[in-house]
């Protein structure tokens, strides 16, 4: 007679990433809505579309202590953190406020940002 086997139930280790489409990319000037950096303005240094996170210049100061290497020697720098996309508006360019935005494509396929404020189309700077 065969012994009885419990075979274990196998665990899904890693989902695939989910993509967040981000209204913002990288080099957009934006202002932050909420948070201890509420009401400042900045340029997007990075976008991570995977977290729903844009890194924004001047936004989100953390202070690492870092150990000394043979390419750079000890100290505490200072360094922008990611902030979530969801706390940051687009600024328009023709009134100089925070906008939602609109896609629009156009007939050769290509999508463009198009400001809610004042219907004026904004440019990817990339």
């Amino acid at each position: 007679m065969k012994p009885l086997v419990y075979k274990k139930a196998k665990r899904v280790r890693h989902s695939p990433p989910v993509r967040h489409k981000l209204h913002i990319t990288k080099g957009d000037t934006v202002q932050v809505l909420s948070g201890d950096d509420k009401g400042k303005r900045g340029t997007v240094l990075r976008s991570y579309p995977k977290k729903g996170r844009v890194v924004v210049q001047g936004v989100n100061i953390i202070r690492k202590h870092q150990r000394a290497t043979q390419t750079s020697e000890a100290g505490i720098i200072e360094r922008e953190a990611p902030i979530y996309a969801s706390k940051v508006m687009l600024i328009d360019p023709k009134t100089n406020e925070p906008t939602r935005i609109r896609r629009r494509r156009d007939a050769d396929g290509t999508v463009e940002r198009i400001a809610a404020k004042s219907g004026q189309s904004i440019a990817r700077s990339r």
